[in-house]
């Protein structure tokens, strides 16, 4: 065609292996180095992209369309709101059209432009995922610039700099700084965030990157929630006099949080108290008890993954991101399996056999995701409920329709 000129690449991805791949630049102009795992849910990107669980990745959306519904202040899933979540970059397939929703405000580029958040769009998403899949989730650098140059030979000296999330505490990155309390509850339609101004009962959590609709879920059990930083100790948590504890998701390499976080969580189970753990708190508990953890080959990303819970047979479709997993078989006596996938037959749940103890793998809040795990709330706060003579509700009621 006469006159046709190629459209240079404004983005480019480069992986560990030399790989490169190059589309159109969107959201912050700069670079990021992270690792590469992909996402297959189909809604909720910007939950996603605000999970402080993504610290230190790069997310490659299965997905093609991402971006079309737009961006709004209720669907940030990071506690603070003018922090940063930690996610590095993000990878789409098709270009972002304009939003097209009723509670959009802000289109997706410019929302990715104030987080600071780098990213490439017109890349072969499948191709990149099966990728990963075969090979593993790699290390990589993303950049963005708007006039097309790039100097590779920084980008790669960076990216070989990066020495990967095994070994990384990622949990102070994204933990509060100071203790707060919380009261919103869950949306629901029509009347949009509630209050909790009449708690019953007491929950402490530990902060390992927590998300807002977890928060939410608590408070919606007739709880008020107190939140206190990774690094609190054991004496500075009792000392709020809580009915239970509640250790939440977060980013990075468990064995690494756990050299400060594993001698508090170990002092709390002695207290007799109810606890409930959720992905990186899962991990945590894991190690308290005695088990061990792994870096997985490909994680868990995504809002469609089958979990059986072997307590009552049934199967649920849950939300999980993660890249670590605990050893099953690691487990020691007195702790049960009692959740796995059915994806791979990794472990995702445990208990103490003698305590109100238990953790899952994945994200029962199911933002974004399926409420099949919203159980796991209730069935936490009937062991409140148990230690101060109530009666117990039934395992299908949801938060925010608790009881008596």
């Amino acid at each position: 065609m006469t006159g046709w000129k190629e459209t240079p690449a404004t983005a480019q991805l480069i992986l560990a292996d030399g790989t490169i791949l190059k589309g159109t630049g969107i959201g912050a102009t700069g670079h990021a180095v992270g690792e590469v795992c992909f996402n297959t849910a189909m809604t909720g990107y910007q939950e996603v992209l605000t999970d402080p669980s993504y610290a230190g990745q790069i997310i490659t959306f299965t997905f093609p369309h991402i971006g079309n519904v737009g961006t709004n202040p209720q669907d940030m899933e990071t506690v603070n709101l003018a922090a940063d979540s930690g996610v590095r970059g993000c990878i789409l397939k098709a270009d972002i059209t304009g939003a097209s929703n009723y509670r959009a405000l802000e289109q997706l580029d410019t929302w990715l432009k104030a987080r600071n958040i780098v990213g490439i769009c017109g890349v072969d998403t499948r191709a990149l995922t099966a990728h990963i899949r075969e090979n593993g989730m790699p290390n990589g650098v993303i950049a963005h610039a708007p006039d097309a140059q790039f100097d590779n030979d920084v980008l790669k000296a960076e990216l070989d700099a990066f020495p990967g999330l095994v070994g990384m505490d990622l949990a102070k990155e994204v933990t509060t700084a100071q203790t707060y309390k919380w009261n919103e509850t869950v949306w629901k339609w029509g009347e949009g965030f509630g209050e909790q101004n009449e708690p019953r009962f007491h929950i402490v959590a530990m902060d390992f990157g927590a998300k807002r609709n977890i928060l939410r879920c608590l408070a919606s059990m007739d709880a008020k929630v107190t939140i206190v930083p990774a690094t609190a100790s054991a004496e500075e948590i009792l000392a709020h006099k809580p009915d239970g504890l509640f250790l939440s998701n977060g980013p990075g390499d468990p064995a690494a949080t756990a050299e400060y976080a594993v001698p508090t969580i170990r002092a709390l189970a002695r207290s007799g108290l109810p606890m409930f753990g959720i992905c990186l708190g899962h991990q945590l508990l894991a190690l308290a008890l005695g088990a061990t953890t792994s870096k997985m080959h490909q994680g868990h990303h995504g809002a469609n993954h089958p979990v059986k819970d072997l307590t009552t047979g049934k199967v649920e479709i849950t939300s999980m991101n993660h890249g670590f997993a605990v050893d099953g078989e690691s487990l020691p006596e007195g702790v049960s399996e009692t959740h796995i996938s059915l994806f791979d037959q990794s472990n995702a749940g445990l208990k103490v056999d003698n305590a109100p103890i238990f953790s899952v793998q994945y994200h029962p809040e199911a933002s974004p995701g399926p409420h099949d795990a919203h159980y796991l709330f209730t069935r936490f706060i009937n062991l409140v409920r148990e230690q101060k003579g109530m009666e117990q509700l039934p395992e299908y009621v949801a938060p925010g329709a608790a009881a008596e």
